[in-house]
């Protein structure tokens, strides 16, 4: 039996059972579960490494494909593949990410008021580079790596803050932005809770005139610029000030993402 003809089957079968529905029709929670441990049965039987991922893992890649199991197996075990390649042992470690380090760029402490955790990103400081960007990848992926790690138990998303000031066409960084989106997108979906970009220069609306058309429909969603006038405002309706970085009106220091 196909993939597709498994699941309709099965999801008649749970709306005969009478599970209830949401108002405005949308899948519900019951059918999501029944998504999930169809999808499993089938990324298992292609990879046994999906055996140890965990339920909540297959829900993210369901979401992020709108629910459709058969885009969302290719999906994953696309990334499975990737993950094997790119991280063959398990993670990412400091000493292979040194220049991007060195640049100090990146900062993670606190969370947000639904207990996601805050990465702070200095886009000023970031040197692209002219050649090959491998370290920058595995930089992104040591970066989201980290976020993970901090979530705690039953959470599953991250907070960044994008700080622009400062920002120039010497930053600008096409292909690295495109890996970002990659990464992001492909290999860890339905992670971004919401970016803030702050202290938004003019001329940088060039360069993201040229990146929003890749960005998916739903991190597109996530995305908020903020007004410089109204920053410490805007931040304060998601963050508590004693969970605030202290150069945004709030009372934590930044600490580097390598020592956070």
């Amino acid at each position: 039996m196909s993939l597709r003809r498994l699941f309709t089957r099965s999801e008649t079968e749970v709306k005969q059972n009478g599970s209830p529905t949401t108002q405005n029709g949308e899948e519900t929670d019951e059918i999501e579960q029944n998504k999930v441990r169809i999808m499993r049965a089938h990324v298992e039987r292609e990879d046994a490494d999906a055996k140890e991922v965990d339920d909540f893992m297959i829900r993210r890649f369901l979401r992020a494909r709108e629910l459709d199991i058969e885009k969302a197996s290719t999906f994953f075990l696309k990334y499975l593949s990737w993950k094997r390649s790119f991280m063959p042992n398990g993670s990412i470690s400091p000493s292979e990410v040194p220049n991007e380090l060195a640049q100090n760029k990146l900062f993670m402490q606190g969370v947000d008021k639904k207990n996601h955790p805050i990465v702070i990103i200095f886009g000023a400081k970031h040197v692209p580079y002219k050649g090959n960007i491998d370290e920058f990848k595995r930089f992104v992926v040591y970066t989201l790596e980290k976020l993970c790690a901090r979530m705690p138990h039953g959470q599953e998303k991250f907070v960044a803050i994008a700080d622009l000031e400062g920002w120039g066409y010497t930053n600008s960084d096409f292909r690295g932005s495109l890996a970002v989106l990659s990464i992001l997108q492909d290999c860890y979906p339905e992670r971004l809770a919401k970016s803030f970009v702050v202290h938004v220069p003019y001329i940088f609306m060039t360069a993201w005139k040229a990146v929003y058309p890749l960005i998916d429909s739903k991190t597109k969603k996530k995305i908020v610029f903020v007004d410089d006038k109204k920053l410490n405002s805007t931040l304060l309706e998601d963050i508590d000030e004693s969970q605030l970085p202290d150069i945004y009106g709030g009372k934590l220091p930044l600490v580097p993402i390598q020592d956070s």
